[in-house]
């Protein structure tokens, strides 16, 4: 059997993603394996008069970028802590796209990533992030949706 040193869980601060982190603890416990913690800010664009076309404001994605850096510290160091290896990583861009390419960058031999169970219309109109995962990953991704069989969480 395949051993899993390296274990990317993208983070999106839902409860769905938190529960996704602390099932991928427990595998990183039994396979003594790394944790990294991903979150991606998609880059607000806002549109200007017709002469300018669209335009980003670099200031409010620094501060969006270094409150998630934070937020996503004081997670890993409240659900994760000291008994494993962690590492949080602030990406920029479309989710299934930097979440797959973080993938790549990082070696994962896993992705754990919970799904939000949209159906029909708000499928349709939002797409699943981790179907797009799936479909592009690098290595293997295990999906969790709620609610997880034979595992009980403890909040």
């Amino acid at each position: 059997m395949q051993m899993i040193k390296t274990i990317l869980v993208p983070i999106d601060f839902s409860d769905y993603s938190k529960n996704a982190l602390r099932y991928a603890i427990d595998f990183a416990h039994h396979f003594k394996a790394e944790i990294h913690l991903v979150y991606v800010i998609e880059p607000a664009v806002y549109p200007a008069d017709f002469s300018m076309g669209q335009i980003a404001y670099p200031s409010v994605d620094e501060d969006l970028s270094e409150r998630a850096h934070n937020e996503l510290t004081d997670l890993a160091k409240q659900m994760i802590g000291e008994s494993l290896k962690w590492n949080i990583i602030i990406k920029m861009g479309k989710p299934f796209f930097e979440i797959n390419s973080t993938a790549s960058e990082v070696d994962a031999d896993l992705v754990i990533i919970a799904t939000h169970g949209h159906t029909g219309m708000e499928h349709l109109l939002f797409g699943s992030t981790a179907e797009k995962v799936v479909r592009k990953a690098p290595c293997p991704v295990l999906t969790l949706r709620e609610p997880i069989k034979g595992f009980k969480f403890n909040k």
